[in-house]
């Protein structure tokens, strides 16, 4: 154990009082609701439309979530002291996975307007019946019920963990997190880049390539610690963290921003360059579509 760990108490204020945002959260409520039968709505009057805005919406936010969970895990197996201010703010967005493996279901329900290879006969193209091993639909569903089934248990376990100790100080639960971190960050590399080759790539199923997941990944890693500096900033301006989050701590975050939002810029040109340079038509229609007004 690091001689480093101590138990610091709480600063005063610092709890979170419900009430404070009871106005908030019926409004919240009610645009959620509103959105609800617009999707209702639109679902019925064109579903192909629908799912496709749906899928965009579901990768948008789980995007996010999941790159709160890879600076979770992250912390967790380096143990940073640097975080631990901020930690909580990713546990808590982390945690909501859970409620996207509820958004996936209309997904599932929509895969025929999303996905063409589901509804292609057997032998009726050859580059598809290569694949067919892996496009599969119980495959693919076993698949993302294994995806959801990780990113949930270890997002919640490790949150469970972290609120234990705060309510203890008992040391042992940093080392339980920092175990659960180190099994994780291989199963989180899988999922994510195996759940962005399901979930995206096989839009289309004649492209494919092998930097897509570590392009899914860049994003997500970016635009996460992105919304934490927004959660850390709103939460301050509510009187929150204000003896806690310094500017040190805007200053780590902003490096971290800065430093994926270069490892994402050199991913994607490293993919075009390699599609440009190979100029193979199969590899191309990614970029042509792109160029392509709609």
């Amino acid at each position: 154990m690091s001689e480093r760990s101590q138990t610091v108490p709480t600063p005063e204020g610092e709890y979170l009082e419900g009430n404070r945002f009871a106005g908030l959260s019926f409004l919240l409520g009610l645009i959620a609701f509103v959105a609800l039968v617009l999707c209702l709505v639109g679902a019925i009057v064109n579903p192909h439309q629908f799912s496709y805005s749906w899928l965009f919406a579901f990768a948008f936010f789980f995007t996010l979530c999941v790159g709160c969970f890879f600076w979770t895990i992250v912390h967790h197996a380096t143990d940073a002291e640097w975080s631990v201010a901020v930690r909580r703010q990713l546990e808590n967005l982390a945690a909501l996975l859970a409620v996207l493996a509820l958004l996936f279901v209309p997904i599932l329900l929509l895969r025929h307007h999303l996905y063409s290879w589901m509804d292609i006969p057997p032998g009726a193209e050859a580059s598809l019946d290569s694949k067919r091993a892996y496009l599969n639909w119980n495959f693919f569903l076993g698949r993302a019920v294994l995806f959801f089934a990780f990113f949930i248990f270890a997002s919640l376990s490790l949150r469970r963990l972290s609120v234990r100790q705060d309510k203890d100080g008992n040391p042992r639960f940093t080392i339980w997190m920092r175990k659960v971190a180190f099994i994780s960050l291989p199963m989180f590399a899988l999922c994510l880049t195996f759940g962005a080759f399901d979930w995206l790539m096989s839009l289309n199923y004649r492209w494919f390539s092998t930097m897509f997941g570590v392009y899914i990944f860049a994003g997500a890693a970016g635009s996460s610690m992105s919304l934490l500096v927004l959660v850390i900033t709103a939460l301050r301006q509510a009187g929150y963290l204000k003896d806690v989050v310094t500017l040190e701590h805007y200053h780590i975050m902003g490096k971290w921003m800065l430093a994926f939002c270069v490892f994402w810029a050199y991913i994607g040109f490293g993919q075009y360059m390699l599609i440009w340079y190979a100029n193979m038509p199969e590899e191309t229609q990614y970029f042509i579509t792109r160029n392509t007004e709609s």
